[in-house]
């Protein structure tokens, strides 16, 4: 029997795919990579994951898993490997209002898991751009960051529980819905980020929070960065630190939103250098009632606050959303930037981190640092302010993989200047492996490699990436 009638056997013949049905598996979300893959398996249950799995391991073949395929560092290149998509996967078993966790596979769509935890008036905070189409057994995958960890964390802190299957085929039930548990070591915390390659994830617990009840969202202009993080810090301290996110998006961000995408539309009259998108959510019945004017207090206290950094000349421009339709306007404009970023040729797509203070500092230091690398090159801007983690991508002059190279690890130096990371959110992938031989530590790369081959000795999960 041929690999492709075992794998029938296992998940039945109209869910294992190969030549032209495969296209749609065979390259990244950013048409960087293309690959053809050995066959594509489509299981329906954690059973079939592991006996797929299994004889991958014993017979030395190479496993690719796969989520929505949103990911930007080519992390699902699966050339003559079997892809596992999980798309088939998709239930969401169980929602616990009083736990306050989710239940869901690992194929689960991220948006349509925001929203069934809404009719329970919760919410899984995670959120970004691709949420349509992004997975949970993706972003579990890279430890997805996005626009709410500035109050929410990163995925890694949205976890409670997992089930794996290890490169050997075996189930690990790890579906703790604990919030304490120190009986050994943090398994959960191992598999999450580690893109595919020490387990496959097949369901999660999630851990939800209570919906706010109001929300007061604004664009807001500034004279300087270092006053946009003197208007976060006095949000934190007056909303009892209910900022939920706090975007950067640069005049250029803007001015390419305008060009790029239709029926945009400014968010000032007038055009600013830098624009800051801001969200403060409040769970307090008191914060969520209208007052005199019939505005919600938790607007007003973002007016006044904005008020007061007029008067001083910190803050030069304020729109605050009086709707919810003003409100998806201004998230509409924050989450266009991957799209975006995709219209940019000969791109070197930097997802890099700093400290907070530094973030100004940083932009200078690199802008300059590319220039002098490419002086034809133009950079793209746009961050998670509240977290520090910038995405500085740069149009090349042209498309030399030795000047991109050059570029990334003339960014890299800058990061490593200011105590920063090569990789805040995206991961590593395929793409970010020579950073990572450049700039991790040897000592944990080494640590790293005998953990993946204490668990995957063979190789079997993801080959060729992270590592």
């Amino acid at each position: 029997m041929d690999i492709l009638d075992h794998l029938r056997q296992i998940v039945g013949r109209t869910h294992v795919l190969n030549g032209d049905d495969a296209e749609r598996y065979s390259a990244d979300w950013l048409k960087q990579y293309h690959w053809t893959p050995l066959a594509v398996v489509r299981p329906s249950n954690t059973d079939e994951v592991a006996r797929v799995v299994a004889f991958a391991d014993q017979n030395k073949l190479s496993i690719v898993p796969m989520g929505g395929n949103t990911g930007l560092t080519g992390a699902t290149r699966a050339q003559d490997c079997i892809v596992i998509s999980l798309e088939r996967m998709s239930k969401i078993r169980e929602i616990r209002k009083d736990a306050k966790i989710a239940i869901v596979e690992a194929g689960a769509i991220l948006s349509n898991v925001h929203s069934a935890v809404d009719d329970h008036d919760l919410v899984f905070p995670l959120t970004f751009g691709a949420k349509g189409s992004a997975t949970i057994g993706g972003v579990i995958g890279t430890n997805a960051g996005g626009s709410n960890v500035l109050r929410y964390g990163n995925t890694r802190d949205l976890i409670l529980g997992l089930e794996v299957v290890t490169p050997k085929g075996q189930v690990m039930d790890l579906m703790s819905e604990l919030h304490k548990d120190n009986s050994g070591y943090n398994l959960r915390n191992l598999i999450i980020g580690a893109e595919g390659s020490l387990g496959i994830v097949t369901a999660a617990v999630l851990k939800l929070a209570t919906k706010p009840r109001a929300y007061a969202t604004a664009m807001v202009a500034v004279r300087s960065l270092a006053d946009a993080l003197r208007l976060l810090n006095d949000l934190q301290a007056n909303t009892g630190g209910a900022v939920e996110a706090f975007e950067y998006m640069p005049k250029a961000y803007i001015d390419r939103h305008l060009e790029k995408i239709s029926g945009a539309r400014a968010p000032f009259d007038d055009s600013h250098e830098i624009n800051i998108m801001v969200e403060v959510g409040t769970t307090i019945p008191a914060m969520a009632k209208s007052d005199d004017t019939g505005q919600t207090i938790i607007v007003s206290e973002l007016q006044s606050i904005l008020e007061s950094m007029f008067e001083d000349g910190a803050v030069i421009d304020a729109v605050v959303a009086q709707n919810e339709a003003q409100r998806r306007e201004m998230w509409e404009r924050r989450e266009a930037a991957a799209e975006l970023t995709l219209t940019l040729p000969n791109l070197i797509n930097n997802d890099v981190a700093v400290p907070l203070d530094q973030v100004e500092n940083f932009l200078s230091v690199a802008d300059e640092k590319v220039t002098s690398v490419d002086a034809a090159a133009r950079t793209f801007v746009v961050a998670h302010l509240g977290d520090g983690n910038i995405h500085y991508s740069v149009s090349a002059s042209r498309n030399d993989p030795d000047l991109k190279d050059t570029i990334m690890e003339a960014v890299e130096d800058v990061v490593l200047e200011f105590k920063g990371s090569f990789s805040a959110e995206h991961g590593i992938g395929t793409s970010k492996l020579s950073s990572m031989r450049r700039r991790k530590d040897a000592v944990s790369i080494e640590m790293m490699r005998q953990i993946k081959n204490a668990i995957d000795p063979n190789g079997t999960l993801n080959p060729g990436k992270l590592l």
